[in-house]
C-alpha cells in the first residue's frame, strides 16, 4: 500500500514517519519494542492518503531501527470490520552525527524529481535533507504531494532525518488548505523548531510573497496575521532560549525559511516590512544564527549582514540562497557542519561551486 518508503521528519523533539498510500489501511510503527500509531482520539486512521506516526527522537536514535506496519481494509463495516493480515517492513536509521554532519538543502523542485535528485546524489551522502519549500509546483491536485516523498525516497530510502518548510507555491489550489495532513507540522502549525545532532534549526514561513489582497490569490490566503503570529514565536523561543538554542550539546544554529525575508524586494513583492525587519532583529539579537538556508527567488548566491546587493532589512545572519530551477534543471546546496560550516553549489549537470563563507 505504500507508495514509497517512509520520509522520517524532525519536527520539535519527535519524529514524524511519514507515507503517501495507494488505498485504506491501517498504520502504525515499531520501535525498540513499543508501538506507535496513527490514530486521532483512540480510533485508527484508514481514510486518508498519506499516514503520520510521531515518535519521540531519543526512542527511534536509540533503536536505530523501526518498522512500518500495515493492514488493508477489505470493509470497515460498524461491527467486526474486515482487514488484511499485516505486512511489516523493517527501515535501518542513522541519527543525525554529533560532528561532520551533511546536510543537503534543496527548494523549488517544482514537480522535478530527477534533476534534484541528480543534483544531491553529486553531494554524497547525506546525513540529513532539508526541502525548503515548492516541492510541488501548487497544491491544484493532490498527487503534487507525492513529489515530496519521491524525492525523500531517493534521497534518505527512511534511513535519515528530514526537516521539510512551506513555500508559497505550496498555498496555492484545492488541497492547500489540507497541507498540513500530507507534511509535517507542529500542532497543525507549518513553522516550529527542530534539533538534530548538535544543530538546532528554527523553521519560518513567510506564507505567500504578495499582499493578501493581490488578485492572484482571489481572497484565499490570509497571511499577515499568520506572520503576526511567528512574531509572537519566535519570543517564545526566545524566552524558552534554555530548552532550545541555549541546550546543552547544541553547536549549530540555523534558520530555514523558503523567502529569504531581508531580500530587497521590488514591487509587489516589497511587503510586510515591519514584520520582516522585528524578525531580524529578534534573531539578530538573541539567537545569533550561524546561517540562513532559503530558495524562492531561483539564484544561487550568499548574502553576508550588511550586503548592499542582497540585504535591505538587517538580515540576522549569512544567508544562502540555495536553489536554482529550470526545465530539467535544478541546483542546491551541501552544507557539511563541522568545527566550521562549509558549503558548496550542486547541479543536474555535474557543476560544484565552492561557497565562501
Amino acid at each position: 500500500m505504500m507508495k514509497t518508503s517512509p520520509a522520517v521528519f524532525a519536527v520539535g523533539r519527535e519524529y514524524q514517519i511519514m507515507v503517501p498510500v495507494a488505498g485504506n489501511s491501517l498504520f502504525w510503527v515499531e520501535v525498540g519494542g513499543e508501538c506507535f500509531y496513527d490514530e486521532q482520539n483512540g480510533i485508527m486512521r484508514s481514510i486518508c492518503s498519506t499516514h503520520r506516526v510521531s515518535v519521540p527522537m531519543e526512542i527511534l536514535d536509540k533503536a536505530g531501527e523501526y518498522t512500518v506496519c500495515e493492514r488493508e481494509i477489505i470493509d470497515r463495516k460498524p461491527y467486526f470490520p474486515e482487514t488484511e493480515d499485516t505486512k511489516k517492513t523493517t527501515f535501518k536509521f542513522c541519527s543525525v552525527p554529533q560532528d561532520n554532519a551533511r546536510v543537503y538543502h534543496m527548494a523549488d523542485t517544482h514537480n522535478q524529481i530527477a534533476a534534484p535528485v541528480k543534483a544531491a546524489e553529486l553531494f554524497g551522502k547525506i546525513d540529513l535533507l532539508i526541502m525548503n519549500g515548492d516541492i510541488p509546483d501548487h497544491s491544484g491536485a493532490i498527487e503534487n504531494y507525492d513529489t515530496i516523498y519521491k524525492i525523500a525516497d531517493a534521497l534518505t530510502g527512511g534511513r535519515v532525518p528530514i526537516v521539510f518548510a512551506r513555500g508559497n507555491h505550496d498555498m496555492r489550489g484545492y488541497f492547500a488548505e489540507q497541507i498540513a495532513e500530507h507534511t509535517p507540522n507542529f500542532n497543525g502549525n507549518t513553522y516550529y523548531t527542530f534539533r538534530v545532532g548538535s544543530i538546532w534549526g528554527l523553521v519560518l514561513d513567510c506564507g505567500e510573497d504578495k499582499d493578501d489582497s493581490h488578485a492572484e490569490y482571489g481572497f484565499t490566503v490570509s497571511c499577515h496575521k499568520f506572520r503576526a503570529r511567528q512574531t509572537e514565536f519566535i519570543k517564545e523561543v526566545i524566552k524558552n532560549k534554555k530548552d532550545e538554542y541555549k541546550a546543552k550539546g547544541v553547536k549549530h544554529k540555523i534558520i530555514v525559511c523558503h523567502n529569504p525575508f531581508t531580500y530587497i524586494q521590488k514591487p509587489p513583492f516589497d511587503i510586510e516590512k515591519d514584520i520582516y525587519s522585528e524578525w531580524a532583529k529578534l534573531i539578530r539579537d538573541n539567537i545569533k544564527p550561524d546561517v540562513m538556508l532559503a530558495g524562492h527567488i531561483h539564484k544561487l548566491f550568499v548574502s553576508k549582514v550588511g550586503d548592499k546587493k542582497w540585504d535591505s532589512l538587517g538580515q540576522p545572519c549569512t544567508v544562502i540562497s540555495g536553489s536554482d530551477v529550470k526545465e530539467n534543471y535544478h541546483a542546491g546546496c551541501g552544507v557539511v557542519f563541522s568545527k566550521s560550516i562549509e558549503a558548496k553549489f550542486y547541479d543536474s549537470n555535474g557543476e560544484i561551486q565552492d561557497i565562501k563563507l
